[in-house]
């Protein structure tokens, strides 16, 4: 699972980057809004822990730049505000949880798993839509301009991890935890093996949108031209 990690408190910022990576997370970290503006449309995160008292943005206002764009990425607000004004700002700006400084990590991962849970567990999607492609999760039908087509469960999975994360490059690690799980040991070649089967689907829909390969790294949905 991966955590981004904006605090501009540098040493608590380092101390919850040091936790979760010893509890086998994988941290990003920044220390100001705009830093933490470009790591989250860069990256594909399944939870970001935003500070509210970040320099050049608070929180608060970046949190709803988010939302605005139509990024869903579970937040988690962690802050020593800790009024009820300040709770009901934070969870009516778009955080999915509120923290209130100081806590205890186990108390943070617990909320992280909470978010993350409901986030990509049962809680039903709306259709998802890119390009020339939508796609209905509760039916697991993929549509196209060359008709529709219903997925496995698991294909539907691996295609509405990369709708949600569209433009954006998904890590092999990232996209095999948020369908198998992040404790599973399913083969490498699994995730080849789905990704194989979307080309196919794609294609015989007649889509211009692709799932490229990025060297080194993982996959990428794209429009082509």
């Amino acid at each position: 699972m991966r955590i981004l990690v904006m605090e501009d408190d540098r040493a608590l910022c380092d101390a919850i980057a040091y936790w979760l990576r010893a509890h086998k997370y994988e941290v990003d970290e920044c220390h100001d809004a705009a830093e933490g503006d470009f790591y989250r449309k860069e990256g594909s995160y399944d939870c970001i822990l935003l500070d509210r008292m970040l320099p050049g943005m608070d929180g608060i206002s970046l949190l709803k730049k988010m939302r605005a764009e139509k990024d869903r990425t579970p937040v988690i607000i962690i802050t020593a505000l800790g009024t009820l004004s300040d709770k009901l700002t934070g969870l009516d700006g778009g955080a999915d949880d509120y923290l209130v400084k100081p806590f205890e990590m186990e108390e943070l991962e617990a909320r992280i798993r909470s978010v993350t849970r409901r986030h990509f567990g049962t809680d039903p999607v709306s259709a998802l839509s890119y390009g020339d492609l939508t796609y209905d999760p509760e039916e697991l039908k993929l549509s196209g301009p060359g008709g529709c087509m219903v997925l496995s469960k698991k294909e539907g999975l691996v295609m509405e991890t990369f709708l949600l994360s569209a433009g954006k490059t998904l890590s092999r690690e990232a996209i095999q935890n948020r369908v198998w799980g992040l404790y599973s040991d399913v083969e490498q070649t699994n995730l080849d093996n789905y990704i194989h089967f979307l080309r196919k689907r794609l294609k015989g829909l007649q889509s211009t949108t692709k799932i490229a390969n990025v060297w080194g790294v993982g996959y990428r949905m794209e429009e082509t031209e």
